[in-house]
């Protein structure tokens, strides 16, 4: 009998792979079986991420890819299939964070946070749907926020309104997949050590939110990757249009 865990022929594009969450839910996946198509924006740190994945004997692929633009996207799920010939598994991880307050941000902002965080998901979803609905097996794992379910912790109303525009999608895309073996859910991570928070707030504002949450510490990435690859699997077959927190109680308080 199968193992429910097992990511064994599956192939997983993760989009943001190149650092932070994404690269640890490509290691995590691919640690679980499965083969790995690496993107970012950026080649080398994609690439970087696939050679990780390499070194734990599992196939992987990196491509260079704006996830906000529908040329780029159809390009890397030709090249996905080209490469693995199926995608099963989708992980909508590409996102940016700016934490300007709303007087101050501009509509350029505003729209490439908007364009990244969540057009990014609904076009890289759209994407791999059909391919999803033929083999009658899918699962997509959008990563919005504890920001979808209240408001950001540094990032600005934007980011706020991106991640609960994931929230909405992530049900709806749930509802409309749901009978055709395809599960969509999303993961609402709390304040996370990655590269990105830590480029957006000093340490002694990282200390300071730390203490007003109940586990006192910020998340790690391995931690948020582990609740990914739950989703990804069979043990996750009857679990669709959710959204899980992961934030050390910091919805509590």
């Amino acid at each position: 009998m199968r193992d429910p865990a097992d990511l064994s022929g599956k192939v997983a594009i993760v989009t943001g792979a190149g650092g932070g969450m994404g690269r640890a839910i490509a290691l995590r996946l691919a640690s679980g079986g499965a083969r790995i198509f690496a993107n970012d924006l950026s080649l080398d740190a994609a690439s970087r991420t696939a050679s990780e994945v390499a070194e734990q004997g599992r196939e992987a692929h990196a491509s260079a890819g704006d996830v906000g633009d529908s040329r780029d996207v159809g390009r890397m799920v030709e090249e996905a299939l080209e490469r693995f010939g199926a995608i099963h598994v989708l992980v909508n991880n590409a996102g940016v964070l700016r934490p300007t307050p709303v007087v101050d941000i501009e509509e350029d902002e505003w729209d490439l946070i908007i364009r990244v965080n969540l057009k990014g998901a609904y076009l890289c979803s759209r994407a791999v749907l059909p391919t999803m609905r033929k083999q009658g097996w899918g699962r997509i794992v959008n990563l919005s926020s504890t920001a979808g379910r209240s408001t950001s912790t540094i990032g600005g109303a934007h980011y706020t309104a991106s991640k609960a525009g994931m929230l909405g999608f992530s049900r709806h895309l749930a509802r409309e997949m749901a009978s055709e073996g395809i599960t969509v859910n999303a993961v609402c991570p709390g304040l996370i050590d990655t590269e990105m928070v830590r480029s957006t707030i000093t340490p002694e504002q990282a200390e300071a939110y730390v203490e007003r949450f109940p586990a006192r510490r910020m998340g790690e990435a391995r931690e948020v990757a582990e609740l990914v690859a739950f989703l990804a699997t069979d043990r996750a077959s009857y679990i669709t249009g959710a959204s899980l927190d992961i934030n050390g109680g910091a919805l509590m308080i």
